[in-house]
């Protein structure tokens, strides 16, 4: 609808420039912009232009924007156009029309959402827990924010290619091997199974051995000399501990209901063998700058606080690497080897910095095209109620396992006194669904540049923009249908928009599309969430004001039950992109 606006605000002013009414300087070029408006009595949608044209046509505002409406094509979508306050221009959409979008929706699976005429490949880094621990509640956000639009991207028609960027290599795992060695040593593939089923504790215990003994610390820096040059024993024990690790990652994975698996793994490892290649690319590209020993690559737009260009090393003053050269690295595999029309790295925005920093290397050494967009999703922080970062009583990091078990249990909790006749196996699945979801929406409801606190209490209410709300209200609509003994695939007859609460929820519906692509754009799944909630509220509103099944026109009963059908969907639909499970009980 709005690209259909500015086609037609654009045609009205070629229009006056061919009459002679308009008058624009050679270096005027604004374009125009189209918002929906907030008051729906104020017309659908509004522009500025007139406003923002005025001075340099030497025109009035209110003048202007009565020629632009005068000079307006006639369109179906649009019944009509007024002119409010020193010279908006307000757009009216058609009734037809809205009925037009409506069935379609309705009749698509798709819910008739565009798909883009030239679908890109999306490469998306997201989740890359470490693999020497066990996934903590830090790894939240990058996983489900991440996962969500994917989900998205992937319902918009785009290849979407995820990468889960483990940490698994480097000067920690000499320690890890040397411990897994030891055990092997002494216990059984049993008991050993058994102490790396709690990583933490495997962890703890390796870098006590670390600690407390020379002759161990030794032999730990001596594996991971032996393991970075290709030793196969050390390999085969590195590919072992890392097995076990990623198992952990995947049963965590599987509970959130994120996309993630085997095949999307490409940790740090996998560009070991291109680092070397890297840093001679730089040098080739006349980048490089010896400091101190380093190589280094020192742009003039990345300076500190005295004005000096700050480095991005890219090797040490020993020959070892760093995370910028494995990011520079997994750069040109994405663009290159992958194809990446989009690099997205949904990754803390305190790395902010040094992804711009990448970024603009790779620009420069001409390890990606001009054509591709890399783009850093930074995210805030998840806070416990003292507004810092998210810690147990004791000050220890939260594993997610027991975030969730814990989500899981008072969801339980809560569904099973409101449904006292469920059987156990029942309510056991109804509180998974509710206390999964609420841990997510809880997050992805928030603007991923924000911090939030972590209230377990706010995100299981069944009031306010949670997740049980939107369940909840997605069981409402298709317990209507339920009730009937009807399927809402199976709706007949038009739609008559005839009360505001209709009309209300009609307009919203078909901004789904819009919604989506903002989403994909952005990559903030919290603008879905507030679309869902938006949506939950009207058609509340037109629960109450307007009986379905108790009024007697069977015309109005018709498209009353077409509009209850088309909420359902796109609330399923909605919910399933955020990666909710929607309930037909609670």
């Amino acid at each position: 609808m709005k690209d259909r606006l500015i086609s037609l605000i654009d045609q009205a002013l070629d229009t006056l420039r061919d009459n002679g009414t308009l008058t624009l300087p050679e270096d005027v070029r604004r374009p125009v912009q189209i918002d929906r408006t907030k008051d729906s009595s104020h017309g659908d949608f509004a522009t500025n232009i007139a406003l923002m044209l005025a001075k340099p046509a030497g025109m009035k505002p209110r003048d202007l924007a009565q020629a632009l409406v005068a000079a307006l094509p006639e369109d179906p979508v649009v019944a009509r156009a007024e002119i409010a306050g020193p010279g908006f221009i307000n757009f009216f959409q058609s009734a037809e029309w809205l009925n037009r979008q409506l069935d379609a929706a309705l009749a698509d699976p798709h819910l008739a959402v565009p798909r883009p005429g030239t679908a890109q490949t999306v490469v998306i880094d997201y989740s890359s827990p470490n693999l020497a621990k066990e996934m903590h509640v830090g790894h939240l956000r990058s996983t489900i924010i991440g996962d969500a639009v994917v989900r998205t991207l992937e319902f918009l028609g785009h290849k979407v290619v995820p990468q889960n960027h483990v940490g698994d290599w480097g000067t920690q795992f000499g320690m890890l091997l040397a411990y897994l060695e030891e055990q092997k040593d002494r216990e059984s593939d049993g008991e050993l199974s058994r102490e790396l089923a709690n990583l933490e504790h495997f962890y703890r215990a390796a870098k006590k051995r670390f600690d407390d003994s020379d002759e161990f610390a030794d032999r730990a820096r001596a594996l991971v000399v032996k393991l970075q040059s290709g030793d196969e024993y050390c390999l085969k024990l590195w590919r072992e501990f890392n097995q076990v690790s990623l198992s952990h990652c995947f049963a965590v994975y599987r509970r959130l209901g994120v996309k993630l698996g085997p095949d999307d793994v490409h940790g740090e490892s996998a560009y070991n063998d291109d680092l070397a290649r890297v840093v001679a690319d730089l040098d080739a590209a006349g980048l490089l700058t010896e400091s101190q020993g380093a190589q280094c690559v020192f742009l003039d737009e990345f300076k500190n606080k005295e004005g000096q260009p700050l480095p991005v090393i890219v090797r040490k003053a020993d020959g070892g690497y760093l995370y910028a050269t494995t990011d520079l690295a997994a750069v040109r595999y994405r663009a290159g080897a992958l194809g990446g029309d989009r690099l997205l790295y949904f990754v803390d925005q305190r790395q902010a910095l040094h992804f711009q920093q990448i970024f603009s290397v790779a620009r420069k050494a001409g390890f990606v095209g001009a054509q591709v967009s890399m783009e850093h999703m930074g995210f805030g922080t998840m806070n416990g109620p003292d507004g810092r970062p998210f810690k147990t009583r004791d000050g220890g990091t939260v594993k997610l396992v027991d975030l969730l078990d814990e989500a899981e249990q008072r969801a339980y909790d809560l569904v099973s006194g409101k449904n006292p006749g469920l059987d156990d196996d029942a309510l056991r699945g109804i509180a998974r669904a509710v206390g999964i979801g609420a841990v997510k929406y809880a997050d992805l409801s928030k603007n991923r540049g924000s911090d939030y606190i972590f209230n377990f209490d706010q995100m299981l209410s069944f009031e306010g923009n949670t997740a049980p709300y939107l369940l909840y209200a997605y069981t409402r609509v298709a317990s209507v249908f339920r009730k009937a003994g009807l399927d809402m695939n199976e709706t007949r007859g038009d739609f008559r928009l005839d009360h505001e609460a209709e009309q209300a929820l009609a307009a919203r519906l078909v901004q789904f599309g819009e919604v989506t692509l903002q989403v994909a754009e952005k990559g903030t799944p919290h603008l879905l969430c507030a679309y869902l909630y938006d949506l939950a509220g009207l058609f509340s509103a037109f629960y109450e004001h307007c009986p379905i099944l108790a009024v007697d026109d069977e015309a109005i009963k018709a498209s009353r039950l077409k509009l209850a059908a088309l909420t359902a969907k796109t609330l399923h639909r909605g919910l399933t992109l955020l990666g909710l499970t929607p309930l037909e009980r609670m």
